[in-house]
């Protein structure tokens, strides 16, 4: 079934493990959970040879134990759970993962904007029925918090801190009140949500100040900080892991050379450390240098390898692309890279060799094609 889809969600894509793991979990389920808290833990940071299963369970999200545990720890009371971090630290892969193993279904989302607006959390009509027939639950259209609310199961908001304040304060009610009141009715008008309800949201740290969350929302959410991964292994781990989901779903068959992803991840580290001893914006990327990012990169890479190249992943391609990904902003970004170049991929291509200067000409011609 995941086949047929451009991206199967969690469920869908680890069905299989997913029904293992359920038929051999004897723990105690708060609610109508489908595995018990130690099952989802180990579903998503994988086995270990002390678990004593059978088979082996891939490890799917790559950080701290203990971030994991608590936001498990939370959906199984009565308060909601925000994620919260800068881009690209794995918020929403966990939150998806979370719903997925506890109520096979992580597509229940609303995506936090501008345009957001209360009826997107609540419900709205469907007018033609309402001209037709009046207004009625069957012409009501419920919003995934709703149905949620209704089936039992883990509800999804992205980018909280991206909505307006009156979608927030819609968002107290039901956090509060576990209920939803449909006024336009005069029978059968209230939505209570059925046990093993709960709220999962995503906020980006960088997004402070847009719309600041108020103090009687943040009391109803317990907060779970990622941070962003430093971990130079921890990090290749999830560059590798990703990497390789990208080629089996596009069925190429490239090596990633070790040698290629040590450049990748060093660059990524010269950059953020020169971002953090930068003095003002203009002396900072655009970017926000996350480990999604360079996953990005690699992946135009490997594509571009892979359609235009010898389908051989090579320095050049990848400087080119990391190139190409960075520059936001002409001429900011481009006089920094181009600075970095210089300053630190020249010298460290002389000194060390290997594929460091494909990597520095590939650099060059990628900055001087954009300038």
């Amino acid at each position: 079934m995941s086949d047929d889809m451009l991206r199967a969600p969690a469920e869908v894509k680890y069905a299989e493990e997913l029904d293992w793991l359920e038929s051999i979990d004897d723990g105690p389920k708060p609610f109508s959970w489908r595995l018990s808290p130690r099952m989802i833990r180990l579903f998503i940071l994988g086995s270990e040879r002390s678990d004593g299963l059978e088979r082996e369970i891939a490890q799917k999200w790559f950080g701290d134990r203990s971030f994991v545990e608590r936001s498990i720890v939370t959906l199984a009371s009565d308060r909601g759970l925000l994620l919260i971090g800068d881009p690209g630290t794995g918020k929403s892969w966990l939150a998806e993962l979370l719903s997925a193993a506890i109520c096979r279904n992580s597509t229940l989302v609303v995506q936090g904007t501008a345009g957001t607006t209360e009826d997107h959390i609540k419900y709205s009509w469907n007018v033609s029925m309402v001209i037709a027939k009046g207004q009625s639950r069957d012409s009501m259209i419920p919003s995934p918090i709703m149905t949620a609310m209704e089936g039992g199961v883990i509800g999804r908001f992205e980018e909280l801190t991206r909505s307006t304040s009156d979608v927030q304060d819609a968002l107290i009610s039901i956090l509060s009140e576990k209920y939803v009141s449909i006024p336009e009715l005069d029978d059968d008008n209230i939505v209570f949500a059925q046990p093993g309800f709960s709220i999962i949201a995503t906020a980006n740290s960088r997004d402070r100040g847009v719309n600041d969350l108020s103090s009687a929302l943040k009391r109803r959410f317990n907060f779970v900080r990622i941070p962003v991964v430093t971990n130079k292994k921890s990090e290749a781990e999830i560059v590798r892991f990703r990497t390789e989901e990208l080629l089996r779903r596009h069925r190429i068959e490239l090596d990633l050379p070790p040698t290629l992803l040590d450049i990748l991840l060093q660059s990524f580290a010269d950059l953020r450390s020169a971002a953090s001893s930068a003095t003002s914006d203009d002396e900072k990327l655009e970017s926000a240098l996350s480990t999604a990012e360079q996953i990005g990169v690699l992946e135009d890479a490997i594509l571009h390898s892979h359609f235009f190249g010898d389908r051989t992943l090579r320095a050049q391609t990848l400087a080119g692309s990391l190139v190409g990904s960075l520059a936001r902003r002409s001429p900011e970004d481009l006089a920094i890279l181009n600075k970095y170049w210089h300053g630190v991929v020249e010298p460290r291509s002389k000194k060390d060799g290997g594929q460091w200067p494909e990597f520095l000409e590939g650099g060059r011609e990628a900055i001087a094609t954009l300038s």
